[in-house]
């Protein structure tokens, strides 16, 4: 079996339309991900179309810094790579990473991090130890995926019973829900977040990043903003990014009273529907952990998504 990484081959056009394809296109491998991205850090972003034995197999987006003439060079690989369908197996995977590890192999001078998109277990870890790569001893990334092609019926049958509560008491509540696809809500939603980040002191996004991140998916109108007021009063609000036929919740707040009346989850339910109407096929939840955020997990999962732990990070 031969793969070949062709970068840079595609048009911006032609690799958005493949990446609209992928069941599961996560942020970190969209192109508008590495436009927001890479200005804040110094990087470049390279697109890769991967082919297996002349057939296109799947695409890659590496993102890379380096100095006297690559030098001194980092590639970064996040959450990639992606594949069509009929590919993706072990295989495929070994026979990727053994061309990543040809056109980037290890050397004084570079640093290469690696966070493959491949579920965990202990195959996944042999692997990747055959393959050469040394793997941090941090846990693997993990997230929670809610595959949105169901009816909104079948949807609300999976919530579990605390979250169907709350979403009924939400609604029993009078709450107004606005929705922004411009970014008009964004300074608001970015204080609140600021404010509420520090008091509870949980881990998140710079504000650098999250202005990126709204200004680059804003002007092509694929963030999604809600927010609920009771009585006028904004108690809640929650930021979602769009990327080809996948959405990733990026953050939100609460205020104790949202807490109270159930706003947050009472948004995410509302945003389902209308990610469904935008044609989102798949919700990545975001960042899970079960040491400082088994809460976050919990509230993640009472959508009704599935627990997805990657294999781990590697260099």
């Amino acid at each position: 079996m031969i793969c070949n990484i062709e970068w840079n081959i595609l048009s911006l056009e032609d690799w958005q339309n493949r990446f609209g394809m992928l069941e599961r296109g996560n942020l970190l491998q969209s192109y508008g991900y590495a436009r927001a991205i890479c200005p804040l850090n110094r990087q470049k972003a390279r697109w890769g179309l991967i082919q297996i034995d002349g057939q296109n197999a799947g695409m890659v987006q590496i993102l890379e810094a380096g100095i006297l003439g690559n030098l001194f060079h980092a590639v970064i690989l996040d959450r990639g790579p992606l594949w069509f369908e009929g590919f993706s197996s072990a295989v495929h995977i070994q026979t990727f990473f053994e061309c990543f590890n040809k056109q980037f192999p290890k050397r004084w001078g570079r640093k290469r991090r690696i966070i493959p998109e491949v579920e965990d277990g202990p195959a996944a870890k042999a692997l990747f130890k055959t393959l050469g790569f040394e793997r941090q001893a941090s846990p693997g990334y993990q997230t929670v995926w809610l595959d949105l092609r169901p009816d909104e019926d079948v949807l609300r049958a999976g919530l579990r019973p605390n979250w169907r509560n709350k979403v009924k008491k939400a609604e029993n509540r009078g709450l107004e829900v606005e929705w922004d696809e411009t970014g008009k809500f964004f300074s608001g939603l970015l204080r609140n977040y600021q404010s509420d980040r520090v008091k509870k002191g949980y881990d998140g996004p710079s504000a650098s990043v999250l202005k990126a991140l709204a200004r680059t998916f804003g002007e092509s109108e694929e963030i999604l903003i809600g927010q609920a007021l009771l009585e006028k009063e904004v108690v809640a609000a929650i930021f979602i990014l769009c990327h080809g036929a996948t959405a990733t919740y990026q953050v939100g707040w609460n205020s104790e009273t949202g807490r109270e009346v159930a706003a947050h989850n009472f948004l995410l339910w509302q945003a389902l529907g209308i990610l469904k109407e935008k044609g989102i096929k798949n919700f990545d939840l975001g960042g899970t952990n079960d040491d400082s955020a088994q809460h976050v997990k919990r509230f993640k999962e009472g959508l009704g998504g599935k627990t997805v732990t990657l294999v781990g990070h590697y260099f």
